[in-house]
């Protein structure tokens, strides 16, 4: 795993040379082992190199890289596991290799079949920049699910681009600006979505897509693989099999991408929650493995957040050495100052501290750890999807009149006048309402039944700020939909889920927080062969018995005792709603004072006010709308010396 980083400038080699080592020094968490830089003073171009090395230790690994014809030059960040096949069909083709690099594989496949044959012929995850030293052209490339992250975009003259925002803002003087749709995008979803970024004039490079940059201009991000296509042609060609047989493939592909991401020459081990998806990732892991495997955990002091004893279970069943950390309150609040310099842009999920915290104590066994994310998305997993279901199927069969009914009924009283009715609710006359409902996530359903389709019923029910447009001072939001329709409402919002919350909020968390110490994170279930299988299969075999992800419950039930399945699933949560009435209080109200806003001027201080008030009297729990936008606050805190309002170049 690395850090790249580079630029497209007219300038004399010393000025390309210094400015490309700011950028990568920047970078040097994402790779402490090496580093190095490659320019051509002649075609204007630079890259950098900061390696971990996890595959051929040697100085045969070592970035940029030249091709063995000194037409290409490479700066490669993650792993192409199927490398071993595709170096045997180089062998066969007559190439020689100096070392045992993926990298230094995918160079000659690029000279035998192109860039995007080659990209598509790869399994794995990564973002490069490949340099064609005669037609002077830089192409881009990131994996096709997002693990790997690049940014790019010009600045006067100069073209950037870095696995990180930090890199660019480095080289960076005067002029950079908050880019406000991607702020008001933000405000919505908790994180900022591609091909967006919260710098104005930089862009993500989005999931499975491809860019062709010379002196004069870059194309357009074009795919070369689609998890849009992907879902279509999954229902165009469902998976026809009985249960057996579907579980026999699915278990097949699994443990493929199981044992190819177990390939390093470093210790590698497993993150284990103690969940479905990580716990069985780790038992396929612990069959592969001639000795004992490596699992860690992190526990919470609160009992109804601690996963960890169930996770030691897991461990002791599949006979793994395992490791447990507990995090505290304070620790989490402890970490919140750090949290711009490890995510660069804004992100509000709270879950992004404590996975900070895991890969560092990880990172003092290994170097690689596999985790279970991606079961959810593929595979039905979360509960809004059997929301998606249900109320997808109402919304096309409830008029708009009743609908609007409904809802209108639900917003005649106020939250606070909800609660109390549920307060006083006797458990034997409303115990289905009751549960955890609260006035708020009635006036949520209410928001709900008014949505119009699919895609508006899942910005409804994900959204942190329904309206962050009255927010943002000149705030426009990016319009972004989903060009593929589904039969089913279901796999719509997991097509929604996989396009955006699972690369921009899910995998950015992993990727920074692991590699700020330093750590790789493999995940199995993101394997592009498994995803595509995942898509033929029938919304029946995903969901049954009112719990999604059937193949993989069942899967579960193979490898480990099945009494460790049945607990209800938890994901990790904090009590922000209290900690911002209490520890969080001083420090939240500094950074939401109305004055430090209004002299801001990019977020209007009155609704935030009102939400902070409301707050603070318990009459409305507005914690996540608060999180979000504190989020922001402690962000450009950090980051403010990077902005000003000019129009200066970023570099000089």
């Amino acid at each position: 795993m690395c850090g790249i980083s580079g630029l497209i400038a007219h300038r004399s080699s010393d000025a390309l040379l210094t400015t490309a080592r700011r950028m990568n020094d920047s970078l040097r968490h994402r790779g402490p082992d090496m580093a190095d830089e490659w320019i051509d003073a002649d075609a204007g171009i630079a890259l950098a190199h900061r390696r971990l090395s996890i595959l051929d230790l040697s100085p045969q690994g070592r970035q940029p890289m030249i091709s063995a014809s000194e037409r290409y030059v490479i700066c490669f960040n993650g792993e192409i596991y199927n490398y071993r096949a595709l170096r045997e069909d180089m062998i066969a083709r007559g190439y020689h290799f100096a070392g045992g690099s993926d990298t230094e594989v995918l160079l000659a496949t690029i000279e035998q079949y192109g860039i995007v044959r080659a990209a598509q012929g790869c399994a794995g995850m990564f973002a490069f920049a490949l340099w064609d030293r005669t037609k002077r052209v830089l192409h881009l490339v990131r994996d096709r699910i997002g693990k790997k992250p690049l940014y790019y975009g010009w600045n006067g003259k100069a073209f950037l681009f870095a696995s990180e925002l930090k890199a660019i803002m480095a080289v960076c003087e005067t002029g950079v600006e908050v880019d406000r749709e991607a702020l008001t995008a933000y405000l919505r979803h908790q994180y900022v979505p591609a091909p967006h970024s919260i710098m104005r004039g930089i862009s993500k490079l989005p999931a499975g897509t491809h860019v062709m940059v010379t002196a004069d201009g870059a194309t357009d991000p074009c795919p070369y693989w689609s998890i849009e296509e992907t879902a279509v042609a999954g229902q165009d060609d469902p998976f026809v099999a009985n249960d057996g047989a579907m579980l026999d493939r699915v278990e097949d592909v699994l443990r493929r991408a199981v044992r190819e991401r177990m390939v390093a020459d470093v210790p590698v081990g497993a993150f284990l929650s103690g969940g479905i998806d990580s716990s069985l990732t780790s038992a396929i892991m612990q069959q592969e493995s001639r000795e004992p495997i490596s699992t860690f955990t992190i526990g919470f002091e609160e009992p109804e957040y601690d996963e960890s004893p169930h996770a030691e279970q897991v461990a002791k069943a599949i006979g793994s050495h395992h490791h447990m950390i507990r995090m505290s309150a304070a620790a989490f609040l402890d970490t919140v100052p750090q949290l711009p310099e490890i995510y660069d842009e804004p992100f509000a999920d709270p879950s992004a501290i404590p996975m900070f915290h895991i890969a560092r104590f990880a990172r003092e066994k290994v170097i690689v750890c596999l985790s279970g994310d991606g079961g959810d998305e593929s595979f039905g997993g979360y509960g809004r999807y059997q929301i998606a279901g249900k109320l997808g199927r109402g919304i096309t069969v409830l008029p708009p009149w009743l609908r609007g009914s409904i809802a209108g009924g639900i917003d005649a009283l106020s939250p606070a006048a909800w609660d109390r009715i549920f307060r006083y609710m006797p458990v034997s006359a409303g115990s289905a309402l009751r549960g955890d409902m609260s006035g708020d996530r009635l006036h949520k359903l209410a928001t709900l039944f008014r949505s119009e389709n699919v895609e508006a019923l899942y910005s409804n029910l994900t959204s942190v700020h329904p309206d962050p447009e009255a927010l943002v001072i000149e705030g426009a939001e990016p319009q972004m939909s989903i060009q593929a329709a589904l039969n089913d409402p279901l796999r719509q919002m997991m097509l929604i889920d996989s396009a955006r919350y699972l690369p921009d909020d899910i995998l950015v968390k992993v990727d920074r927080a692991t590699m700020a110490v330093g750590l790789e994170a493999r995940a199995p279930l993101l394997d592009h062969r498994l995803i595509e299988l995942a898509w033929r299969l029938p919304t029946g075999a995903l969901l049954r018995d009112g719990k999604g992800k059937w193949p993989l419950h069942a899967l579960f039930q193979r490898h480990l005792p099945p009494a460790l399945a049945d607990r209800p699933k938890r994901g990790f949560s904090v009590p922000i709603e209290q900690w911002l009435r209490g520890p969080l209080r001083r420090w939240a109200g500094a950074l939401l004072d109305p004055d430090l806003i209004r002299s801001q001027g990019l977020i209007a201080p009155e609704p935030v006010s009102r939400m902070w008030a409301e707050h603070l009297s318990g009459n409305r729990n507005w914690s996540f709308q608060l999180w979000t936008l504190l989020m922001f606050q402690n962000w450009l805190r950090h980051w403010q010396p990077a902005f000003s309002s000019s129009d200066a170049s970023l570099v000089e």
